[in-house]
């Protein structure tokens, strides 16, 4: 969705800042810089006599609370439809916890503290425990709560929230809740800018279903945009130009149209299959995060599901879910996604991840994480692998196992599943009794033995975002060394390619399920490396599809071997835009992968 305004642009500095696109467009217009005013919380004691009024004032809070985000959900259902609607259904479940409001009504009474307190204290617990995690799907779950948190804590206030603007403006903000999102797409809202939040965020996709552009994880909109700047969003690149030259206005403008013309290209490629021109399919499906996903999922023309997150369900938990309620969600999203496959990974917790029962460890990229927790909570994985078995009944389930760094694991899961079977059949359940396995390569050490471990598993899936930095020793959420990660470089790209190959001679499919099997300049480079798989975020299915129905495999693997020759990932990445340039010129993957340092 392209929306821009014809505001002259003012002579001033032109400054860009980087951030993650997630919402596609192009918005040109004045910036508007949201600041919602967080409420600042005090702990008092509130006199014997006047307790069960401040008891009431917590009750009412609630109930107006739940009305207003009734209201919302109302209006979201409407505009949005149904599925996208079910965020705020989550949030008034919350309103509705009869537990949690009995904690906070006892904690009023017998502590005897103010009820704005109570709330921040008890609901806080839970959000602090999420944004503990450096997983940034926990961290957009904590603001969600925080956004019912703040809501009760102004309505005890009486306190009203500011929603409506004049004359069209871009949001620029911290961060937006699901709520901000929807209730400003009443205005004439042309874009969304926040500091914060992922590609994953609920904000990010309502922004999508609204087709509103928006750009998150910007860092420093807000120290830098002034109500009334002239501001672009590209969210396709993911930048924000702040006061942007006539240069960068016409750039923008073109690829605006460019990519509204390729856009009505890709329609009605759902239904078609991602297969090269000289017939060779590729199994394209789409990771996910929660549940409410798979509509949008099948839309896309996804054949399944690729990756999918099991530890998502630990969100806002003391405890770990038990087999009846695993097995459930992936009863849902197995009979979901049906007659196409799923793959399950295995709760990827411990270290920097959230649990319940989280340990601090000065390393935790380096630490207790996925199969090796796994592997020493072995009353929690038999509960795990019990309910992915119970979902397996149709014969679409996949199970996956995350953080692999040796034969020794595989085998030891493997001891592990034989039992789950075991148990199973003594209690007469149905399960698949052919399920099958794979591995996740996300760790050096897999990639060296991925011919061993392809001889214990069914299929291999390359898990880049982490592959790539353990490679390069580079934590690309550090911003002293986030350039230094570079998805091309030589090294990752030879290492991807040994997986194939050994994959390969034990007869298993390799796949992709990190954030480069959805870049589509690296499309064309793993197609010729041989890659069989590409599990993407849905949003760039129809695109992916577009690129692989539009090449040959003999020419693909003529282009792998002049890069796998390669040694720097500048020179990989000028060779493969150019190349797409010229066999793809209607594709516009300039935009996509120009990755512009913040200037001014």
């Amino acid at each position: 969705m392209n929306r821009m305004t014809n505001t002259e642009q003012v002579e001033t500095t032109e400054v860009i800042l980087k951030g993650i696109a997630a919402a596609p467009g192009i918005a040109i217009g004045p910036a508007y810089l949201y600041s919602k005013e967080v409420p600042v919380v005090e702990m008092k004691k509130i006199p014997a006599a006047e307790l069960e009024a401040e008891v009431t004032r917590l009750y009412n809070a609630t109930a107006r609370s739940e009305k207003e985000l009734q209201k919302i959900h109302a209006f979201a259902e409407q505009k949005l439809g149904r599925k996208n609607a079910e965020i705020f259904e989550a949030q008034i479940m919350i309103l509705s916890d009869s537990v949690l409001m009995k904690a906070i009504e006892g904690r009023i009474r017998s502590e005897g503290h103010n009820a704005e307190f109570v709330v921040s204290d008890e609901i806080g617990k839970y959000r602090r425990r999420m944004l503990e995690s450096s997983d940034e799907y926990m961290i957009e779950r904590a603001h969600d709560v925080e956004d019912v948190m703040n809501r009760i804590i102004r309505n005890i206030r009486d306190q009203k929230l500011f929603s409506r603007l004049e004359g069209e403006s871009i949001i620029v903000s911290e961060t937006l809740t699901p709520a901000d999102t929807v209730i400003f797409s009443r205005n004439q809202v042309l874009g969304y800018a926040t500091n914060l939040g992922g590609i994953s965020s609920h904000a990010a996709l309502l922004s999508r279903s609204l087709k509103i552009p928006a750009v998150v994880g910007l860092r420093r909109a807000t120290e830098l945009v002034k109500t009334g700047d002239q501001i672009a969003v590209d969210g396709y690149s993911g930048t924000l130009a702040i006061n942007p030259s006539k240069e960068t206005l016409t750039k923008l403008r073109g690829t605006a149209e460019r990519f509204r013309t390729f856009e009505e290209q890709l329609v009605g490629l759902a239904d078609l299959p991602a297969e090269t021109l000289d017939h060779k399919h590729i199994e394209l499906s789409s990771n996910v995060e929660f549940p409410d996903e798979l509509q949008f999922v099948r839309v896309q023309g996804s054949v399944g599901i690729g990756l999918y997150r099991t530890e998502g369900q630990l969100i806002g938990r003391g405890d770990y879910p038990g087999e009846d309620e695993q097995y459930e969600l992936y009863k849902s999203v197995a009979d979901g996604i049906y007659p196409h496959s799923v793959i399950f990974r295995t709760f990827d917790v411990g270290g920097d991840k959230l649990m319940p029962d989280a340990v601090r460890e000065d390393n935790p990229f380096l630490g207790w994480r996925g199969i090796r927790m796994m592997l020493d909570r072995q009353d929690l994985f038999m509960d795990h692998l019990r309910a992915l078995l119970r979902a397996s009944v149709r014969k679409n389930v996949r199970i996956m196992y995350p953080m692999v760094s040796s034969i020794e694991e595989i085998r030891k899961a493997r001891e592990l599943l034989t039992r789950a079977k075991a148990d199973l059949k003594e209690r007469g359940q149905r399960f698949d009794e052919r399920v099958k396995v794979g591995v996740m390569i996300e760790v050096p050490s897999a990639a060296l033995l991925a011919g061993e471990i392809a001889a214990e598993v069914d299929f291999l899936s390359i898990g880049t975002n982490d592959l790539i930095q353990y490679l390069l020793a580079v934590d690309r959420d550090n911003s002293y060394v986030a350039p230094l990660y570079q998805p091309f470089h030589p090294a990752v790209l030879r290492t991807i390619k040994e997986v194939i190959i050994a994959g390969h001679r034990k007869h298993v499919w390799v796949g992709m399920c990190g954030e480069m099997a959805g870049d589509p300049v690296a499309t064309l480079l793993l197609i010729g490396m041989g890659i069989d798989e590409l599990s993407v975020v849905p949003s760039m299915v129809p695109e992916i599809k577009k690129i692989i129905r539009s090449i040959r495999v003999s020419s693909a693997r003529r282009i792998a071997g002049k890069v796998l020759a390669m040694t720097s990932a500048e020179e990989v990445k000028e060779y493969l835009l150019s190349i797409m340039k010229k066999k793809l010129p209607d594709i516009p993957l300039q935009e996509l992968n120009d990755e512009p340092q913040e200037h001014s």
